[in-house]
This record gives structure tokens, C-alpha cells and sequence, in this order.
């Protein structure tokens, strides 16, 4: 079932085509999406091997001898060289390329801008780990993002780096596009968010060489997510911060005059 934002995103293309489509970020949520599109192909793209094989095994009822399953990063700049396609998604792909290309987000918006020849749609999560919060729900959930960071921090993993829409809009300008519209979604964060979060950090702290730090981590873990789960069993959830969608198209060439 389509999420919230992928919904939007159909509501916003309405009755255009959605054509040739890159999912430049791939997981199996997007794909699984995007395969249930009435696209002419698809061209899906991850950096990582794992996340590539979850993707096969998502959509190996669905793939299409035209559409295409690749492992790639986009800093290379001869990936998919002058290919371009009719609509392109780049769903978390800000946050997650810290890990494949760091410090080169600034890079991503030109190189998506060669691809798109009619619309892009960026999805984003507006940064809450190096922020205070001021509910009692926000300082838990901002507590499981450190705690989680540190974690991958420890184990010798680079964290997701998240970038708030106000920067984003800029990039998207200075790269060539306008932006036709930013639509905000307030996040509600359930138990499966909780558990997933610590059962990352428990499978970290397992490779971590100093095993007093790792027990410390561990046990903190388990009485972070007590209290977070007891917080969603009185109150439903954990109201914090926002996922953002944005629509962009490329700027139209302006005309040069011809002097005769």
C-alpha cells in the first residue's frame, strides 16, 4: 500500500505521464511503489549491495524486461552518462548519501538536474537529532536519534545526514530547477520505529571492542525504549518533526536572440 507521501505524489501528477522513471535512491518501500506505476520503464538505483538484493526480491513479480535494477553511486560522474528520464524520485536519497558520497550533497541537485527532463519529486526528513525539543514525545524521539547515531558511530558506520527543505529549495534553484510546490507532513512515530531503532543499536554494540562501553549502550538502549513504548501505549505515539515532499521541474531555457 502506497504511503502518505507517495499518495500525494500520485495526487500531484494526476493525469500526466509518468514516462521513463528513475528511482535514483531505491529501497524496497520505493520500489514497490514505483513498480505499481503505469510507467513506460524503470530504472531503480542503490548504492549498496544489501539494499539491492532486498529490492530484487521486492519486485521479481513485477520487473519488466525494460526496467533495470542497478548498483551505483552518483558521484561517479559516467554513471548512467547522458541518460534522462521523464520523472525522477529521490526519496531519502538526501539523508542516505552521506554514507556512499560524504560531503557531496551539494553535487546531487546538478547531477539529477542532467537527468530530469520534466519533473522531480524529493522526498526528505527535516533533521531533529542535533536539536532540542520542547514535548515530552520530541525529547524522546530525539533521544533515539542520538542514541541510534552514537551507536553507528561506535560500530565505525557513517549516520544519515538530513538537510531541512529551506536548504534544499536553494540547492534546487542554484541547480536549475523551479520549484512547483513543498508540502510538510508532521511524523507519528510507532512502536515499530522504536524497536527497529534499538535493534539496530543492540547490533552494533555486539562488534564494539570495548565491551564495558557496549554494555552501558546496551542497557541504556533497553530502558530508552521501555520509556519510549510506555509513552505510545498512553498516548499512541510519538508526535515529532516532519517528512517533506517537493515537486520541481527543470527551468526553461530562456530564448537568445539571434543578431543578424
Amino acid at each position: 500500500m502506497a504511503s502518505l507521501l507517495f499518495k500525494h505524489i500520485e495526487t500531484f501528477q494526476g493525469e500526466r505521464p509518468w514516462g521513463t522513471f528513475l528511482d535514483a535512491g531505491t529501497g524496497v518501500n520505493s520500489i514497490s511503489w514505483v513498480s505499481g506505476l503505469d510507467t513506460e520503464s524503470w530504472t531503480a538505483v542503490t548504492g549498496a549491495e544489501g539494499m539491492a538484493l532486498s529490492v530484487e526480491r521486492a519486485i521479481k513479480e513485477k520487473k519488466r524486461p525494460q526496467d533495470r535494477l542497478l548498483l551505483g553511486n552518483w558521484q561517479a560522474s559516467g554513471f548512467l552518462g547522458e541518460e534522462r528520464f521523464d520523472t525522477v524520485l529521490a526519496d531519502y536519497l538526501l539523508g542516505a548519501i552521506d554514507g556512499f558520497a560524504p560531503y557531496w550533497q551539494d553535487q546531487l541537485f546538478p547531477r539529477l538536474r542532467r537527468l530530469t527532463k520534466k519533473r522531480l519529486y524529493l522526498v526528505g526528513l527535516e533533521p531533529y537529532v542535533p536539536f532540542n525539543a520542547t514535548t515530552a514525545a520530541g525529547r524522546l524521539v530525539v533521544e533515539i536519534g542520538r542514541l541510534r547515531d552514537a551507536c553507528l558511530l561506535l560500530a565505525g558506520e557513517r549516520t544519515y545526514r538530513e538537510y531541512p527543505a529551506s536548504w534544499v529549495e536553494r540547492q534546487l534553484d542554484q541547480a536549475g530547477f523551479d520549484l512547483l510546490e513543498v508540502k510538510r507532513f508532521p511524523i507519528r512515530y510507532g512502536k515499530k520505529f522504536v524497536q527497529s531503532q534499538m535493534a539496530m543499536c543492540r547490533q552494533r554494540m555486539e562488534i564494539v571492542a570495548d565491551r564495558k562501553l557496549a554494555r552501558a549502550m546496551l542497557d541504556h538502549a533497553d530502558e530508552l525504549e521501555r520509556r519510549a513504548l510506555e509513552h505510545i501505549e498512553i498516548e499512541g505515539g510519538l508526535s515529532h518533526g516532519a517528512d517533506y515532499v517537493m515537486v520541481a521541474e527543470p527551468k526553461a531555457a530562456k530564448a537568445v536572440k539571434t543578431l543578424k
